[in-house]
């Protein structure tokens, strides 16, 4: 029993698991002294407990079988027995019970009870109900060796058994599938000699299983028999016949293998996270009152399906700094989950997570906390050359001052931000770590670059600063600028922000970059002047920005 992992209990007990061990067959010693009346097996009635072998009060409910006496239950059947009947050192006389019990009746009340026994383990999956008897007279020929005493008679109580129903095996689908002919007569000699009942009717073979086969239930069953006694290694190796295409890709689509390709070049880690989370989740971090709720789940904190990829990323982040993994970049594709309308939706997503310093830390480089701007140019790299903006947003899991909705045409297609300062202080983190999440479908389709020609003139450069009130996004500036911008305006971009001495209270400096270039002849000053002064005229009269001097 040691070298098997069990514990020695006493010489009835220890006799019961060797059994259990040797034959399979579950066996449970009760205290005949201690047990009024007849023994019958029964559900349980409503509001009936019953202590067990683990010191564990149960409450029983009404589709728990029991063994009972007259008084009450004596023991949870087929999982484990009762304190109150347990065998004793004063024990004098034992009651030994062997039984078959449907699996469908046994299964999930361990995981309900938050326990599990060797016995609850083998009859969910089965046992051989034609050993029963075998493994009870088994069990007393030990007792009596080893504790002396005699045997009284067996008392058999037989409900309907179940039957074992015929497996068909076609001898083409076998040939077929193991890609070896095989005569009916070979089949059947190999079939029989592990016990099966067999008939052969024209071209198939009608198997009956033993009872205690109880993980052969259909054709393939039978055929992964024959081949395992045929053996694998006489199965010849041939090349397969079928004709194998390798299916054109659109150049204007990228594959999901391309995206989480470029996260790991960005320095990402991909992770794998459940989609199944606590509804706490949901209530909480994204505000979810109505998430897709499991009828099954398999632990209380595992409950509804997740609706955003966002909150498994944020567990990672804590299970890694609390084993002292300072710098943390992660990322996740996974499909999210809502309710709507028709039904449910399940969209793919792409999350990622960045936190702590930018790059690992070298001579080179002088170290700082990755922020916002950092991770969002890890997401306009994955937007390639797709028009996509960033307007200001709220999201309940992130700042509501460091927030960014990504749109696309028109349409929002994701979120970037930082984490929320409560959820920061509650998750006990040293840091607030940015996230951004963006629909995996909306950012696979991408224009192809076209060829253009280069201009052999050489460009010229003006730089302007401009001061703007406080709360006017650079965004809006640079969209007045791009959609007014002449023709020959190659380039405008931000290079500085300023606050500070100099610019008065509530407004802000902003120098950017203006190139221009012609493609057929050298500019002017005055087509410059020109340009340049249009793009602040527009400034001023939709913005209020004016040029600093």
């Amino acid at each position: 029993l040691e070298r098997s992992g069990l514990r020695s209990i006493s010489a009835v007990v220890d006799v019961t698991n060797y059994v259990l061990l040797e034959l399979g067959q579950p066996l449970h010693a009760f205290d005949l002294a201690k047990i009024n009346g007849g023994v019958r097996v029964r559900f349980a009635a409503p509001g009936e407990a019953l202590l067990l072998l683990n010191e564990k009060t149960i409450a029983l409910s009404d589709d728990m079988l029991v063994i009972a006496d007259d008084q009450g239950p004596l023991a949870l059947a087929g999982i484990m027995g009762g304190n109150h009947s347990a065998v004793s050192a004063s024990t004098q006389d034992i009651f030994l019970e062997s039984a078959f019990f449907a699996p469908e009746v046994i299964a999930g009340k361990s995981r309900r009870l938050g326990f599990g026994s060797d016995s609850s383990y083998r009859f969910e999956r089965g046992v051989d109900f034609s050993a029963t008897q075998a493994a009870l007279e088994r069990a007393s020929r030990l007792i009596i060796d080893i504790c002396g005493g005699e045997a009284g008679p067996v008392v058999e109580a037989l409900a309907e058994l179940p039957a074992r129903p015929a497996v068909q095996l076609r001898l083409a689908r076998l040939q077929r599938v193991i890609g070896v002919p095989f005569a009916a007569e070979q089949v059947l000699l190999m079939l029989r000699s592990l016990g099966m009942q067999c008939q052969l009717d024209g071209d198939e073979i009608s198997v009956i299983p033993p009872a205690y086969r109880f993980d052969i239930e259909i054709e393939a069953d039978l055929i992964e028999e024959v081949a395992r006694l045929y053996g694998y290694e006489n199965v010849p190796v041939r090349p397969p016949l079928a004709r194998t295409e390798i299916l054109p890709i659109p150049g204007k689509t990228r594959p999901s293998a391309a995206l989480m390709q470029q996260m790991l070049v960005r320095d990402y880690q991909q992770v794998i996270n459940y989609a199944f989370v606590d509804e706490s989740w949901e209530a909480n971090l994204l505000e979810n009152a109505q998430p897709v709720r499991l009828q099954n789940p398999i632990a209380s904190q595992m409950a509804v399906m997740r609706s955003s990829l966002m909150g498994g990323l944020l567990a990672n982040l804590q299970h890694n700094l609390n084993r002292k993994q300072e710098r943390v970049r992660i990322f996740e594709v996974g499909r999210v989950f809502h309710k709507t309308a028709e039904g449910y939706d399940q969209p793919e997503k792409l999350a990622a997570l960045a936190f702590g310093a930018l790059k690992p830390e070298q001579w080179g480089e002088v170290a700082r906390r990755v922020d916002f701007f950092d991770v969002k140019a890890d997401v306009e790299v994955l937007l390639a050359n797709l028009p996509a903006r960033f307007n200001r947003a709220e999201h309940s899991m992130l700042h509501p001052g460091r927030t960014a909705a990504i749109e696309l045409n028109g349409r929002v297609i994701g979120v970037l931000g930082e984490l929320h300062p409560r959820w920061v202080q509650q998750y006990a983190l040293p840091a607030a770590p940015i996230l951004f999440e963006i629909d995996l479908a909306a950012i696979t389709s991408i224009s192809l670059p076209q060829a253009a020609n280069l201009s052999r003139f050489q460009p010229v450069r003006r730089d302007i600063a401009v001061l703007a009130p406080e709360t006017l996004p650079v965004q809006a500036i640079m969209d007045s600028l791009n959609s007014e911008k002449a023709s020959i305006i190659s380039e405008i971009a931000l290079f500085d922000l300023y606050r500070g001495k100099g610019v008065e209270e509530g407004m802000k400096s902003l120098a950017f970059r203006i190139v221009l270039q012609d493609m057929h002849k050298t500019l002017t000053d005055e087509e410059v002047e020109a340009a340049v002064s249009h793009l602040l005229a527009v400034l001023e009269q939709r913005h209020g920005a004016k040029l600093r001097i």
